[in-house]
């Protein structure tokens, strides 16, 4: 199938394509490396009267490294993000969940401010903004908002976004100290989206009691969700007192939203998703224990 008809916009700078979603509302969409909007227009998902092609806008691109963040721009492709050597050392965790991104051909082409606006439940990226505390900056012709990835993700491929809002950088807190980070996932195959997955972030003090520690899940509700109950239960504890998979069973206990699908009945996934986070926990406690 083709797309339905469009006018197609390419503006010159970030506050002309905001002007065109100002002018068009939601009759127009954003296009910057298309690879899940293009599908779907071409197979009648989705269509739209506008497209406003930010891909070449130079400003939306770009990685800056700061004392206690690192910001990313919006129109940074995948690859860009996986092949830093800065983000590796002040994120790590983002480097780590990007190879398992699709394929290379979408990573060469797809941005992170793509991913997080696009807010799949099953894509990385949403999930480590959440789990890192990341800070969303939108721009309207109304101004400029910082959105807490806490309060980005709304539902089900929705976000706290305004109809003439873009994303213009997601901005990245820097954990210090003895750190650990992984990411663990189950899918059928290589580079499909996750059945269930989870991302861990765990900070350890002088005497190897859990500082400060967080939890993500994705793959397993309408968004990506943080097991901050868990979390909670973690710190102050001595590390060695932690099985991984109490860990898990906690997690996973409260999510209420899980339900049966073609990749199995609910139960069957919730116990993926415990998997994922025992992995995940032990993993994170290894590299933060070694540090």
């Amino acid at each position: 199938m083709k797309p339905a008809a469009f006018e197609y916009h390419a503006p010159e700078s970030p506050g002309e394509a905001v002007a065109l979603l100002a002018e068009y509302g939601d009759e127009a969409k954003l296009i910057a490396g298309g690879q899940s909007l293009v599908p779907m227009l071409a197979l009648r998902l989705a269509a739209f009267d506008h497209l406003v092609d930010v891909r070449r806008l130079n400003d939306l691109r770009g990685i800056e490294t700061r004392p206690e963040s690192v910001r990313i721009g919006a129109g940074t492709t995948h690859a860009a993000v996986g092949g830093s050597d800065e983000i590796r050392r002040a994120v790590p965790l983002l480097s780590r969940v990007t190879p398992l991104i699709g394929h290379f051909q979408i990573r060469n082409r797809g941005t992170i401010g793509g991913a997080i606006a696009h807010a799949d439940a099953a894509g990385e990226y949403p999930v480590v903004a959440l789990t890192l505390d990341a800070e969303i900056e939108a721009l309207s012709a109304r101004g400029r908002r910082t959105i807490p990835a806490a309060d980005f993700f709304t539902g089900l491929w929705t976000t706290d976004l305004a109809d003439d809002e873009m994303i213009t950088a997601i901005e990245f807190p820097v954990w210090h100290g003895r750190c650990g980070f992984a990411v663990e996932e189950f899918a059928r195959r290589s580079g499909d989206f996750a059945m269930a997955g989870a991302t861990v972030a765990v900070r350890l003090d002088a005497d190897s009691r859990v500082e400060r520690c967080a939890v993500g899940l994705f793959g397993l509700a309408p968004t990506p969700v943080r097991a901050r109950e868990t979390e909670a239960e973690m710190t102050g504890r001595p590390v060695d007192a932690v099985a991984a998979e109490q860990v898990g069973r906690s997690a996973t206990a409260g999510l209420d939203s899980i339900t049966s699908d073609v990749h199995g009945p609910a139960e069957y996934r919730r116990r993926v998703g415990a998997a994922m986070v025992a992995r995940a926990w032990r993993r994170a406690v290894q590299e933060a224990s070694d540090d």
